[in-house]
């Protein structure tokens, strides 16, 4: 007699394995464990909700499109947090092109970009200063490579201990650290160049 699996008190993997086996009630309980933790990991990067819904909503079809290449190598929450963070840093890469081009198309039309420009309201030396200092830390994110981006995400935005950005990244506490240090030091470099320039 084959037994039927209990899936609130099944382990995560034991979820896993009957959802491989096309058990999409399975699938259900491993989501409603984790959604909210996928989420918080969407909005800290994308710090804004319809998107952060709209990523971790893909991930989650990802998740169940891909379940036959979860090895189980790491946890499920962490297998999970890995494609909700690639597919963030995707979405990221995507908005600076179309900031880039809007722009472009913005100077190209009669009067130029200043004609387009908002009129100024209340304070607008303090909004200039906090909006060239998100540029520069949105600059300086897309100047890092992947590697060093997501850890410095996930751990200064994020608050993951090492061993954790290790397990997501999949690689050792050694190179997290080195990742760190390295993007940690080219923010600084950059934030420091904007310090210098409201000097002069």
């Amino acid at each position: 007699m084959k037994t039927v699996l209990n899936h609130s008190s099944a382990s995560d993997n034991e979820l896993v394995g009957a959802a491989k086996k096309g058990d999409m009630a399975a699938f259900e309980e491993l989501v409603a464990r984790h959604r909210d933790k996928i989420y918080a990991r969407a909005f800290s990067m994308m710090r804004n909700e319809d998107e952060a819904v709209d990523l971790s909503q893909e991930a989650w079809v990802k998740g169940w499109q891909r379940l036959a290449q979860f090895q189980g190598d790491s946890s499920f929450g962490t297998w999970m947090t890995r494609i909700v963070i690639n597919l963030c840093l995707d979405q990221l890469r995507r908005r600076k092109r179309q900031r880039t081009e809007s722009i472009e198309e913005m100077s190209e039309e009669s009067g130029g970009v200043e004609r387009q420009m908002p009129v100024v309201t209340s304070n607008p030396t303090e909004r200039l200063e906090r909006a060239e200092l998100r540029r520069r830390i949105d600059d300086g994110l897309k100047l890092l490579s992947h590697e060093h981006r997501t850890v410095l995400v996930l751990h200064e935005f994020e608050e993951m201990e090492y061993k954790e950005i290790a397990k997501t990244m999949g690689c050792s506490i050694g190179t997290v650290m080195s990742r760190l240090f390295y993007a940690r030091r080219k923010m600084a470099v950059l934030l420091a160049g904007l310090k210098d320039e409201e000097l002069t």
